[in-house]
């Protein structure tokens, strides 16, 4: 399960299909160095995003993808 304290680096090394999801909610710097160690939450106020929704389609994703 995802939470919104996960840093993105982390996110990624758990489930790399998910770069599609935070791709398509307007997250295009998952490669970017400083990403790495930042939280989800964190990266979802710098885009603008409502963290817990997002967090709730990452889950949903990959519950499909079990």
């Amino acid at each position: 399960m995802i939470t919104k304290d996960m840093t993105i680096g982390e996110l990624l090394r758990t489930n790399a299909e998910v770069a599609p999801v935070l791709m398509g909610a307007g997250m295009h710097c998952l490669g970017c160095p400083a990403s790495q160690a930042e939280s989800l939450e964190d990266a979802a106020a710098v885009h603008g995003l409502d963290v817990d929704a997002l967090v709730e389609q990452i889950n949903r994703f990959l519950e499909v993808k079990a």
